[in-house]
């Protein structure tokens, strides 16, 4: 799961702060939301290969972003928003077919 404000170059707004322009519940409901999606250690060898997934898997990450670390108000570009949209585009990538897995580098060797 992408960490909320993780490695951004502003400081992290507070929760009350994030959620002041967005739905009472709407953080707790993507978290819970990306955290169904993950595609975690156990099942990552069934999944990995699945494009939808790894699609869902990213957008949910990027509303996650944009819910936890963006004001909707502000008109200037966010360091929440880069992120989002370098989820968005992730996940289009997974898509469109332009991604695929990398490979395990366990079983590289």
């Amino acid at each position: 799961m992408v960490e909320p404000n993780s490695s951004s170059g502003s400081l992290p707004l507070s929760r009350a702060q994030a959620q002041a322009g967005w739905p009472g519940e709407a953080l707790d409901q993507a978290v819970a939301l990306q955290r169904s999606l993950v595609i975690g250690d156990r099942d990552w060898h069934a999944l990995k290969t699945q494009r939808a997934r790894r699609a869902a898997e990213q957008l949910s990450a990027a509303l996650v972003q944009l819910l936890s670390g963006d004001d909707p108000a502000s008109a200037k570009p966010t360091m929440a928003r880069q992120r989002a949209i370098d989820l968005v585009t992730n996940s289009l990538g997974w898509l469109k077919a332009e991604l695929s897995d990398p490979g395990c580098p366990t079983h590289q060797r």
